[in-house]
């Protein structure tokens, strides 16, 4: 197996330096409202993800390869080079140890952190669409596309300890109803027992991982009328929030086991990505006019902004502008004290919140 090592271009991911690197960023940082531009991707983003502790950020775009950053000052640390076509999503174990990527050249990859070695591949028919580590890092739930016959579908693999006892097998597999709708998204819900999807097909589905059977599906008047984009769970999974193409671009907060539709947020532009502070009742929706226009049309025009909401009173609190594309990627690190846009433009921004964003009255 080819081992694909971290392109340091004078970085370095040694286990000295990474550590002391991730050291220092638990330092005191004066927050300003200045967005920090994270230059490290050729082709638009298309995924962010922090880790546990909130020290790293993991990038995804469609240039091939994974990067990772510092994430209270943007230093980049490094790259995970091994794919061989755009990278659309990732995740990373509760330790830190662990990246799990997948991608449009076919295969899902499992990588070290640290010394950004690839340590497994999976490898699929199609397009790798999402992945998720479940609770423990014992499983991983992947989704692939519909392509030449094969049907889009849900997979679940079992993630070893130790990296050569990895195997390929997949321990679940679940068809898609229409299968050859994207599933765009796919998580695990509350205590691994459920998995919970959406896609371009409108419908989110919870499915039981024991025995596979689907156990509920949103209602169509009730839920989104056009591709599910985006979906991202609550720190403590009770509940969901989706993004949509919808013609009033919503997005729809969820409960996890119900799937009951709690609340929606509504925007004039499609919502491409979606996030939920950790520690305000707030939530943040990204988008903007589809990408074909983008040359045509100017940014202000184009309303490539991060929208916040009060999640409670659905009212829009505030936007945070920058992007010169859509806005393809949002997250909020998990101190809730900053977040991350990736968009078209090829642009990471992190951005600390000043006093006056906690301090927000409607």
């Amino acid at each position: 197996m080819t081992m694909a090592c971290v392109s340091t271009e004078g970085l370095g991911l040694d286990g000295r330096r990474f550590n002391q690197m991730r050291s220092s960023s638990h330092q005191t940082l004066e927050t300003r409202m200045r967005p920090i531009l994270m230059k490290g991707h050729e082709r638009p983003l298309t995924f962010l993800r922090y880790n546990r502790d909130g020290d790293l950020l993991f990038s995804c775009a469609k240039d091939h390869t994974p990067t990772l950053w510092l994430a209270d000052n943007g230093e980049r640390l490094g790259t995970y080079g091994g794919h061989n076509g755009a990278v659309w999503c990732c995740d990373v174990s509760r330790d830190s140890s662990r990246l799990v990527t997948g991608s449009a050249d076919q295969t899902a990859k499992l990588w070290d952190v640290k010394s950004g070695k690839q340590l497994f591949t999976f490898n699929f028919g199609s397009s790798a669409r999402s992945v998720d580590f479940s609770v423990g890092d014992h499983l991983a739930v992947i989704t692939t596309d519909h392509f030449m016959g094969v049907s889009s579908a849900i997979h679940v693999k079992r993630i070893a300890e130790d990296p050569q006892d990895q195997v390929g097998d997949s321990v679940l597999v679940l068809q898609s109803p229409d299968r050859k709708k994207k599933i765009n998204r796919a998580v695990w819900g509350p205590l691994n027992q459920t998995i919970v999807s959406g896609g371009e097909d409108t419908v989110i589905r919870i499915w039981d991982t024991e025995t596979g059977k689907l156990l509920k599906q949103s209602d169509e008047e009730v839920g989104h009328k056009e591709a599910i984009t985006s979906l991202c769970k609550a720190a403590d999974d009770s509940h969901f929030l989706t993004g949509s193409h919808d013609k009033t671009a919503k997005a729809c907060l969820w409960d996890m086991r119900t799937l009951t539709l709690i609340k929606s947020y509504t925007t004039v532009v499609p919502v491409n990505a979606v996030a939920m502070s950790p520690l305000l009742n707030h939530v943040v929706l990204g988008g903007g006019q589809d990408a074909s226009a983008v040359t045509t049309t100017d940014h202000r025009a184009g309303k490539f902004e991060a929208k916040f909401y009060d999640t409670i009173l659905e009212e829009e609190i505030g936007g945070v502008k920058g992007h010169f594309g859509p806005i393809n990627a949002l997250a909020f690190n998990p101190d809730g004290k900053s977040f991350s846009s990736g968009g078209e433009d090829g642009y990471v921004r992190l951005h600390h919140f000043d006093s006056n964003y906690f301090n927000i009255k409607i």
